[in-house]
């Protein structure tokens, strides 16, 4: 740890204020760091641990939910749960503040440390295309497809700046609290970010994912953003009884990556207002392919672009506080928090210890539900992060989520791959 991880300025920093200054913000001021600090080794109890381990686990990270952090020393620290799970021997906790940086920037610091070959992507990476020998074309034909090339260039910029105009109105709105989600099962109640945060995980199979995507000519993303869609509808309509449509808001949040696939290190956040419709379908893939037109319409906008930007501005105006209060009405009316790293393609080992699987998640958010998905290796980890006391029936909820993939999987098996327009796709939207 100190020769990799205690190199980088925030993990041996702490933020303070410039007393001298006035007005002035926080900033980072190194300081000496104390190991012994930051590796955690609980005293917990050896009955729990044997006869309910996973639960166990479950119960101390939601314990760390609400821990408040020393902020005289590095905001980071390092859990060693030393016991076997349903799923390894043992378990690590990283548990960080979010000033430390964003997942992209914690989960590529993860690769590092971890010593693996491997570095990880954080852009779609570009594909090859092998271009086909045309015979002459006559100078009318030549000059006919190079207008209708240039027409259609520009009738693409025009709706990515419409989209983009219409989305940004949408977003202040939101931020003004002028359309709120209304109150429904999965609304934060007011004091849901004080709560613990019940934190729980399952595998969805990435092949499944990979095959309805090459059915569906989408992207990894748009499947899950389907499942996603029939997992809520199923939950709501089987604990509420209603039959009514709904619709709220989920923010998606965006990674923007640095350079040449380098990762440019702390929050390079931009945000997504994504409606997700609470309907009955006959037909699983109704959810997929509605996911995909939403996907696809909020593709063609440069909004998470701005919103990243605007919060630079305005935290540079008026300061980290503004920022937060803005942020924080955000959150506050919408319903859910979605988001999707991918992760190393190959297993990473720490200190010659395979890892078996990567769940982040966050917590402090007046969301009663946060939904992350991690890529690894062949497995997509789906992490749920819960207020119980308004979501009680939590294990329903994960078996509705693993019964929607199964679900649109077998709708999908009767249906021809179309593996060659995907790619294209892919080619024009880049694989998320």
């Amino acid at each position: 740890m100190e020769a990799t991880l205690l190199r980088h300025p925030r993990f041996c920093s702490v933020q303070v204020m410039d007393e001298l200054e006035e007005g002035a913000g926080p900033k980072w001021v190194r300081t000496t760091v104390e190991l012994n600090d930051h590796i955690i080794v609980p005293n917990l109890d050896p009955t729990a641990m044997l006869i309910e381990p996973d639960r166990t686990l479950e119960d101390y990270l939601s314990s760390l939910s609400t821990l408040p952090m020393d902020h005289s020393h590095p905001l980071w620290e390092f859990h060693v749960l030393d016991f076997p799970t349903s799923e390894a021997v043992a378990a690590l906790a990283f548990h960080a503040h979010h000033s430390l940086g964003d997942g992209t920037s914690l989960l590529s610091l993860l690769v590092a440390f971890a010593g693996s070959s491997k570095v990880l992507p954080t852009t779609a990476p570009r594909r090859i295309s092998t271009i086909k020998a045309l015979s002459p074309r006559s100078t009318s034909s030549a000059a006919t497809g190079a207008v209708a090339v240039f027409t259609m260039w520009i009738m693409s910029l025009l709706l990515l700046v419409w989209h983009t105009v219409v989305d940004i109105v949408c977003f202040v709105a939101t931020d003004a609290s002028i359309p709120r989600d209304p109150p429904t099962l999965f609304k934060g109640a007011d004091g849901v970010e004080f709560r613990p945060k019940h934190f729980v995980n399952r595998r969805l199979s990435l092949e499944d994912i990979k095959y309805v995507k090459s059915v569906m000519c989408c992207t990894v993303n748009d499947v899950l953003l389907g499942v996603t869609s029939t997992a809520l509808s199923r939950y709501y309509f089987q604990k509420t009884g209603e039959s009514d449509k709904r619709n709220i808001k989920t923010l998606a949040c965006m990674m923007k990556s640095g350079k040449d696939n380098g990762v440019k290190w702390g929050n390079q956040l931009g945000y997504m207002l994504l409606p997700f419709h609470i309907e009955k379908h006959d037909d699983p893939l109704k959810y997929a392919e509605k996911a995909t037109r939403v996907a696809h319409r909020k593709k063609s906008s440069m909004k998470s672009v701005f919103t990243n930007w605007s919060a630079l501005v305005i935290k540079k105006i008026f300061g980290i506080k503004a920022t937060a209060s803005l942020c924080y009405a955000l959150f506050k009316n919408t319903t859910i928090l979605f988001s999707n790293m991918v992760g190393p393609t190959e297993q990473v080992a720490l200190y010659d210890h395979p890892i078996l699987y990567i769940g982040p998640s966050i917590c402090g958010q007046p969301h009663a539900l946060t939904i992350h998905y991690q890529s690894y290796m062949n497995i997509v980890k789906l992490v749920l992060a819960i207020d119980e006391a308004q979501l009680q029936n939590v294990d329903d909820l994960l078996e509705d989520f693993i019964e929607s993939l199964t679900l649109i999987r077998e709708a999908a098996s009767g249906k021809p791959r179309v593996a060659e327009e995907c790619s294209q796709e892919e080619h024009r939207h880049g694989e998320t």
